[in-house]
């Protein structure tokens, strides 16, 4: 058994136990390098990476994933599954459970039908909303005192809308008899071209070449395989991209604009404003809490 198979055990480093919060919990917790097991529960859990990347394999309700896990990432374990992840490097997680009948109130009181709705096992899942909910629960449990009750609600709430629209969005779309989609071999080679190329102009024509077919076949076949765009693919991957350079090395911001592909630096600015809610400036500042003298870009 190698170092990184083996199993670990999370050590707490901040809890919501004790602080009587009602259908909401959360542990933040440093995970050692090796493999973490989640037992099923009877609570739905999100665990959302804070810190370096870390290179890791996931394992959830059949689905397995191999990725970078970078600050930001949410995975999401409906309630009754278990899971497991294992890491290359130690890591810190902010778990966040949510209890199903908060879940089914919040959709009572929307009016939409609970029944309808089925929560899956979603790896990197990057959502603001839920990651704005998620670091303000991190800062009430830093707080030297906690919240009222009623502000724990409210996030509790808000958690669960957010749960409901990622689900009637981020569920794979009803797949049409004989919907054609790429092939798996296809669409890796795929994805690994783009990851490749990122800083460089990414043209639909070349893309086209890569995956064996036309361009507008592309299009059809790319968004029937990720439920993105070619161009809303590489867009995210852009900010992930630059986001992982912000938290790892000393590269001023100019440099990981053009590293990520991006025109200039105020273009990586505006677009990682739009689509994870956050500054370079604010990554920065949350890199520093692990990484306190890491170079900051100018």
């Amino acid at each position: 058994m190698t170092a990184s198979s083996l199993q670990t055990s999370p050590q707490i480093l901040l809890t919501s136990a004790g602080r009587a919060w009602s259908g909401l919990a959360a542990d933040f917790l440093h995970i050692p390098r090796g493999i973490s097991r989640v037992p099923a529960g009877d609570m739905h859990r999100l665990g959302i990476h804070f810190g370096p990347p870390v290179n890791a394999d996931c394992r959830c309700g059949g689905r397995r994933m191999r990725r970078v896990q970078k600050p930001g990432d949410i995975d999401v374990i409906p309630a009754g599954l278990d899971g497991s992840w294992e890491d290359d490097a130690d890591c810190r997680i902010l778990r966040v459970s949510l209890a199903p009948s908060r879940l089914q109130q919040v959709a009572e009181d929307l009016g939409r039908d609970i029944g309808k709705i089925e929560l899956q096992p979603r790896f990197q899942l990057r959502d603001a909303g839920i990651e704005a909910i998620c670091r303000a629960i991190k800062a009430d449990l830093e707080a030297d005192t906690p919240s009222d009750p009623l502000y724990i609600d409210l996030l509790a709430n808000a958690l669960a809308i957010r749960l409901l629209e990622t689900a009637r969005d981020g569920a794979p779309r009803p797949e049409i008899s004989g919907e054609p989609k790429l092939s798996a071999r296809q669409l890796r080679t795929l994805t690994e071209y783009i990851e490749t190329n990122l800083d460089r102009k990414l043209h639909l024509a070349d893309l086209a070449v890569v995956a064996g077919v036309s361009v507008t076949r592309l299009k059809s076949l790319f968004r029937n395989s990720t439920g993105l765009s070619v161009h809303q693919y590489v867009i995210r991957r852009r900010v992930e991209y630059a986001r992982a350079l912000m938290t790892t090395t000393g590269m001023a911001a100019s440099e990981i604009a053009l590293a990520a592909g991006f025109a200039h630096q105020s273009h990586m600015v505006t677009t990682m404003r739009r689509l994870i809610g956050q500054t370079p400036g604010e990554i920065l500042r949350e890199a520093g809490e692990f990484r306190p003298n890491l170079q900051r870009p100018a």
